[in-house]
């Protein structure tokens, strides 16, 4: 397709050329004909173009200036297709999603630009129903491990949705090819947070406390990064019903939750961390933890 421009390193482009991968890509997206769907890095349209012919609605974000003129007079005849030429790390959601109006979000995101995203669009006040996508596989693991597996970015993923790697995709799938294996992950997104906090920031300022050395036990990680006395340290941690020997990496999410909660009533002061994760504002709701 000639009007389409070589893929620039700078943003990180790998195009996907193998149509077995873009079939997986909608049936794990369980499109049905009323669907609104938002696409996140269209580059070619070749995800574009099955989408726009299974969904009521499309609306396709791509930051590239080239590529985003050429789609918008690709589509320019199928008004039910719009393409917003943007940086979805930056861009306005309200303006791009239908507001009080369910969506899935389906992208091929750029490796650099993936967490951000992703964690924008699931902390977003309007999210998404459904996210599938393609990231590192390394990445993918991550977001999906379990207890003796975890990380900040378990954690982060899992209190918003039900993660899974749908399957693996290889680097002979994209042009040009990338020199790491990639996967397509689907994320059921829960209506609220899997745990009720009074504040998101401060849960993850907690988590990244305990996440500061994960070959050390979690009591010593919370004792250094918080700068709490030792003997406060294991009380939290006895109230919590946490083994203070245990390693952070085996803690669950409700173990988390369970953690916060009992922390918050001995620090209810304490603020987010300004390193935090989180870019939206703190939610609210219960002052303790639950699942």
């Amino acid at each position: 397709m000639s009007q389409y421009a070589p893929a620039k390193k700078s943003l990180g482009q790998n195009f996907l050329v193998d149509r077995r991968i873009v079939s997986r890509v909608i049936t794990a997206a369980d499109l049905a004909s009323d669907d609104i769907v938002l696409e996140i890095g269209p580059g070619r349209g070749i995800l574009t173009r099955p989408l726009a012919e299974r969904a009521a609605s499309l609306t396709a974000i791509e930051l590239d200036d080239h590529l985003a003129a050429a789609l918008a007079t690709e589509f320019a005849s199928q008004p039910h297709v719009r393409i917003v030429h943007a940086d979805a790390r930056e861009v306005d959601i309200a303006s791009v999603t239908p507001p009080d109006t369910a969506y899935k979000l389906i992208a091929n995101l750029p490796y650099y630009a993936a967490q951000p995203i992703i964690r924008r669009f699931l902390e977003a006040e309007h999210k998404p129903s459904m996210m599938v996508f393609m990231v590192q596989r390394e990445v993918a693991r991550n977001m999906t491990a379990v207890p003796g597996d975890m990380s900040l970015l378990s954690v982060a993923i899992q209190l918003y949705g039900k993660p899974r790697i749908v399957v693996g995709v290889p680097p002979r799938a994209f042009r040009p090819a990338p020199k790491v294996t990639s996967a397509i992950v689907r994320i059921d997104v829960y209506p609220q947070p899997a745990l009720a906090l009074d504040s998101i920031d401060a849960f993850f300022t907690l988590v990244r406390a305990g996440f500061s050395a994960p070959r050390k036990q979690v009591h010593n990680c919370l004792q250094q990064s918080l700068s709490i006395p030792r003997n406060e340290v294991e009380t939290i941690l006895s109230e919590a019903g946490i083994d203070p020997r245990r390693r952070p990496q085996t803690l669950s999410l409700d173990d988390w939750g369970s953690l916060y909660g009992a922390w918050r009533l001995r620090y209810p002061d304490t603020h987010a961390d300004p390193q935090s994760l989180r870019e939206n504002k703190p939610h609210t709701g219960s002052p303790r933890a639950t699942r």
